[in-house]
């Protein structure tokens, strides 16, 4: 879906570069959209997105909008030695959601206490495997815009 880059010059966060299948994702959430591919042939939802429907094998395809709510399925919190552009934030969490609407479809990405808040900006103590989260959007200053995750429930 997409290959992982930095600018070496700017020690700037890892930025995802959206391929072929994946670009509509990064369109919709540059617009404040969490869309994710499903099949037009059998309706059912996939990611990473990919050209054929591994269920029916169409090649006929549909972005459809979720409500951007799920639940945390798992997480991890990364401790230093880390890349340096991550080391000042570490520890932070990085959760896994499954979304309430896709069935299956589950999404990786950083759990913060606001969109553009730092990566550490929620106490890994806080975190519970079930807890519900809602996407947020945070586009970095020279970067594409990504989904983050904050808790229902602060």
């Amino acid at each position: 879906m997409t290959t992982i880059v930095t600018d070496p010059t700017d020690n700037a966060l890892l930025s995802p570069v959206p391929d072929e299948d994946g670009a509509p994702f990064w369109e919709y959430a540059a617009r404040g959209e969490l869309r994710v591919q499903a099949c037009a042939g059998c309706g059912v939802p996939r990611f990473p997105p990919r050209p054929c429907c591994p269920r029916c094998q169409s090649f006929a395809s549909a972005w459809r909008r979720t409500s951007g709510r799920g639940r945390i399925w798992s997480y991890v919190v990364p401790h230093p030695p880390l890349l340096p552009a991550y080391a000042a934030q570490a520890p932070y969490p990085v959760v896994l959601v499954e979304l309430a609407d896709a069935a299956g479809i589950r999404l990786v990405g950083n759990l913060v206490a606001a969109p553009d808040a730092p990566l550490d900006s929620v106490d890994p103590a806080r975190i519970r495997i079930g807890a519900p989260v809602k996407v947020v959007f945070h586009t970095p200053p020279r970067g594409v815009t990504v989904p983050r995750w904050l808790l229902e429930r602060p």
